[in-house]
Formats: structure tokens, sequence, C-alpha cells
């Protein structure tokens, strides 16, 4: 049966441990599963998170057990060290697509199609915002006999263009504190949020120019020649 996040919600660190599993797991593979100290500084850093956490290793232990015991998480014991990776697809019962966006918005909280399309380029290649936005309209209306809505969209912020959506894996939404928090969060914050966004694009951008250098056999304009004597 899949996990059911209405009678047993996940905690904020929970939600936290898990989604950063499910992050390593596609942009950083061969460090994956991950160690319990690896697993804590991918939950603490800085960059693609919001909040900023800072989770301790007890509560990020204490976090694993629990998401083994709802089998969401897998405990990997090998000569070396204990590793851990995530069950998130089979254990919520979704396809890998939803689990992306999913895991997207317990990162980085709530996000429009069109920032979930950008922020997930390292993790899953969408067509289109219209093929985000269709896993994102099964996702809030999955059914009562599959355990219901996972993600709900809000109501458009003032002076914003599209709606934003957030998961329900933590239980209801307080809509009206997101709100607030949104209209009270400093102008630095949307600039950061703009500046990471610009950043995944350029990324993006200098890889397709590289597999196209590759293709062509010509040297990329980002390493370019050393000048002969």
């Amino acid at each position: 049966m899949p996990f059911d996040h209405r009678s047993t919600p996940l905690t904020f660190i929970k939600a936290r441990v898990l989604a950063t599993l499910m992050e390593k797991a596609r942009t950083v593979p061969d460090s994956y599963p991950l160690t319990l100290n690896a697993l804590v500084t991918g939950c603490n850093q800085k960059s693609s998170r919001d909040p900023v956490m800072e989770v301790t290793e007890g509560e990020a232990a204490e976090a694993l057990d629990e998401l083994r015991q709802q089998g969401l998480a897998v405990q990997i014991s090998g000569s070396r060290s204990t590793r851990w990776e995530h069950n998130f697809p089979r254990g919520v019962g979704v396809p890998d697509q939803s689990a992306v966006l999913l895991s997207l918005l317990m990162l980085r909280g709530p996000q429009t199609a069109g920032e979930l399309r950008i922020n997930s380029e390292r993790w899953h290649r969408f067509a289109d915002i219209s093929s985000v936005e269709a896993f994102l309209d099964e996702l809030r209306e999955r059914s009562e006999e599959k355990g219901g809505p996972l993600v709900q969209q809000l109501p458009r912020a003032p002076g914003a263009r599209e709606q934003r959506w957030a998961h329900l894996l933590c239980g209801p939404i307080d809509v009206a504190a997101l709100q607030s928090a949104a209209g009270s969060a400093p102008a630095s914050a949307g600039l950061q949020h703009r500046v990471e966004t610009l950043e995944a694009e350029v990324a993006q951008l200098r890889a397709t120019v590289q597999q196209l250098c590759d293709a062509l056999g010509v040297e990329s304009p980002s390493q370019p020649a050393s000048d002969e004597a």
C-alpha cells in the first residue's frame, strides 16, 4: 500500500532528508547512495534550498529510520560505511517524473510550472511547460484509492503572472501563512531566486554548446586552444 501522507504526514526534516536523497541520486550518481555525513551536508546546503535548514546528524539519523519504516528509504550496509537511498516513487506510488516535481517542491518551496521545468534540468528534461503541468494536474487529481492529492495550486499572488504549486506531503497547506510570508520576504530573496534560475539556464546552454561542439569535432568556446609560440 502506498505511503499515506494524510494519516502520517512527513515532518519538515523528513521531507528535507528524503528530497535530498532524491536530488543526489540524480545529480551526483557516483556518490550515491549517501553516507549520513554526506546527507547532512546536502540537507544544509545554502543553494537550491528554501528554507535553509540546520539539520543535525541525530535528527537526520532519526528521520532516516522513520523513513525506512515507512518504506520511503532503504539502508545499504557496506564494508566501510552505511549508506542510504530513497524508495520514493515506489513507496508513494508515483512515476519518476512526478517524483522529480515533488522533490523539487520539498527542497525549494512553492514554484510555478515554469520554475519547476527550469529547476529540474539536471534531474529530468521535460519537453515543455505543458508536460510539467500535466504531471502536476495528475498529482492534484490523484484518486482517493491511491492516497489523494499530493500537490495544491496556490492562489495567484498580487502582481504575479503565474500561480505557484506546493506539495502536500507534510500535511494541509496554510495558504494565508504562505502568502503572508511571501509578502514579507526581503527583496533580496526574490533576487537570489532569479539568479539561481538564470544560473540553471546558463548551465544548460553551456552543456548544449559542448554537445554541439563534440558532435562537430570543434573546440569548445569555453575551452580555447592555447596559443602556439
